[in-house]
């Protein structure tokens, strides 16, 4: 079959195409660039736990040392510490508002927005989007099914019945053949326009002033809010400061700037780092290096199609949001996550006779998550950038309005939570054997440490996106028994044969324990690490109907489907 072609080779293009190619699919990556990304410091990601991990996982390497990773966040309120969340500990239940400068020392206080008590709190990955993009282009370099196509700009799509014709323009402008095209392609998205796809939203929801500068300020790692900061008279200052640890003592500064302000001049935006400074440091601006400036203007929109016929769009081509504190470009990852399972499948089991339904359950899924988010952000929007009114003089309006924008910095809550696809037509009919787990069904599963068919010991998140489902069966005590012992005991055997017979690839894991999972409870997972199902003990007729439900089967027909080689 012919290869997949991906439009754009930013970060959502680059993840596909590796995505695709570890389970065993061809891509062709139209990069209309020259293959290198200009550097620049000011402009940066951060990303959650999952995301963070899906792009460790494709780049085949650690991104320590390349991004920070924070070791807490701080949200203050004029003089007044409102919270500090510590990460890689356990979320405290109390909390404070001590008055203090904004040195003061705090320990781990929640400021009532992410994290139960007791639950241990991940650390976001902020990185420059440069080097984020280097080391996918290294891995891309790297994969032989993958033909990047550099100084090549769509023009023209043409599609057939099996299959579809591209045409590129530049010195290398030539025709490409493929099965499916995603376009990546960006906000301006040259797919969305060929295909005639809608756009709409709002423009120009927030502006920001942006520096990335190198200093020492009182909060190493540690990433920090400040609403109304005291300084802020002089009016240059804006009414809410982020500023964001980078590798190496950088510094990613964010002044939000009012509605239809003037244009940010140099010497404003010096005012505005000199006085920011000079409030953290104790009234006295610290040494400090300028490395880059720039404007961030936030845009909501949401494309009204998602898939044509076997085009497809993905990433900013397919929505734009980063309000509040949301980062757009941890959905795009989802979707080249959501979406490279499913043209995997597909284009492996060309007859496959439901793969239509299959790559329509991409549209469903993560367009009505995106639509979620863009909603929360346009409830909590006049809110906290309303301009205060009665609800100004609300007692806990401050503290409410600092974990709301919490939630979106750090990826929880309805503003930044990972989407769940509980009401997916992928998602099987609730049976009576099913169990509740710490996972709802359809949220992506929490990342325990399982034994391996080789029987070692792996992170479950490293068994993901190779192509099969998984099967985990939670079963305490095993991991002091070498695997050999306990394959031929108790459960197993028949949990193999089940696993053995079911429509689609599927590998089967054993974990001490899963959150709130009870002993024997198997868990049924997707390719992108979502959870179908989890079942109390070895079901197999149950087991079979939920993973030929997840992968799009009819009921009607007999036999496995396979994928290809997944690696």
């Amino acid at each position: 079959m012919d290869p997949v072609i991906v439009v754009g080779a930013g970060p959502v293009g680059l993840a596909l195409s590796l995505a695709l190619a570890r389970q065993g699919v061809p891509c062709v990556l139209l990069d209309e660039g020259p293959g290198k990304d200009e550097q620049r410091p000011a402009r940066t990601v951060v990303l959650r736990e999952d995301t963070a991990a899906l792009v460790e996982r494709l780049a085949g390497t650690s991104f320590e040392g390349i991004g920070a990773r924070w070791t807490g966040w701080r949200s203050m309120r004029r003089k007044q510490v409102m919270g500090v969340l510590t990460f890689g500990e356990q979320n405290a239940e109390s909390e404070r508002g001590a008055s203090g400068g904004p040195g003061s020392p705090g320990g781990s206080v929640s400021p009532g927005g992410p994290g139960a008590p007791g639950e241990s709190l991940p650390a976001p990955l902020h990185i420059a989007q440069h080097d984020l993009t280097d080391a996918l282009r290294k891995a891309v370099a790297a994969e032989r099914l993958i033909k990047v196509a550099v100084d090549s700009r769509l023009d023209s799509l043409e599609e057939e019945k099996t299959g579809l014709t591209a045409h590129t323009r530049g010195p290398k402008g030539t025709w490409w053949r493929g099965s499916y095209l995603v376009g990546c392609d960006g906000p301006r998205s040259t797919v969305r326009k060929l295909l005639d796809i809608r756009f709409p939203g709002r423009t120009a929801v927030e502006r920001h002033a942006v520096a990335a500068l190198r200093a020492e300020l009182p909060w190493p790692g540690e990433a920090l809010l400040h609403r109304s900061p005291p300084w802020r008279a002089s009016g240059r200052s804006g009414s809410e400061v982020v500023g964001r640890p980078l590798a190496d003592g950088v510094w990613r500064l964010d002044w939000l700037l009012p509605p239809r302000s003037d244009l940010v001049t140099p010497d404003a935006l010096v005012t505005r780092i000199r006085e920011t400074l000079a409030g953290w440091c104790a009234g006295s601006t610290p040494p400090y290096e300028l490395l880059d400036t720039g404007v961030h203007t936030v845009h909501h929109r949401l494309a009204r199609r998602w898939r044509v016929g076997r085009v497809f769009l993905a990433g900013d081509a397919a929505h734009l949001l980063g309000a509040l504190g949301t980062q757009g470009l941890d959905e795009g990852l989802r979707d080249a996550d959501n979406l490279a399972w499913k043209l995997a499948l597909a284009w492996h089991d060309g007859a496959h006779s439901a793969a239509d339904a299959l790559l329509d359950s991409y549209q469903a899924e993560r367009r009505a998550v995106v639509a979620g988010r863009l909603r929360a952000a346009d409830q909590a929007l006049p809110i906290l950038r309303g301009g205060g009114g009665l609800r100004a003089y609300v007692p806990g309006a401050a503290r409410g309005h600092d974990a709301l924008l919490t939630d979106g910095h750090l990826g929880h809550g309805p503003l930044g939570a990972p989407g769940a696809y509980a009401d997916s037509p992928l998602a099987p009919a609730r049976s009576e054997s099913r169990v509740e787990v710490g996972t709802a069904t359809g949220a992506p599963v929490a990342d325990v440490e399982v034994t391996a068919p080789d029987g070692s010991f792996v992170h479950l998140r490293d068994r993901l996106g190779r192509g099969p489902l998984l099967v985990v069966l939670v079963a305490p005590g095993t991991g002091v028994w070498e695997r050999k012992h306990w394959m031929s005991a108790g459960l197993m055997p028949r949990l193999a044969a089940a696993v053995a017979a079911l429509p689609h690839e599927a590998e089967l894991l054993v974990a001490e324990r899963y959150p709130q999972a009870p002993a024997h409870t198997v868990l049924l997972i997707r390719p992108d690490g979502h959870l179908v199902t989890a079942l109390s003990g070895v079901r197999p007729a149950e087991l079979y109907e939920a993973a030929r439900t997840a992968v799009g089967r009819p009921a009607e027909e007999k036999g496995p489907v396979k994928s290809g080689a997944g690696r």
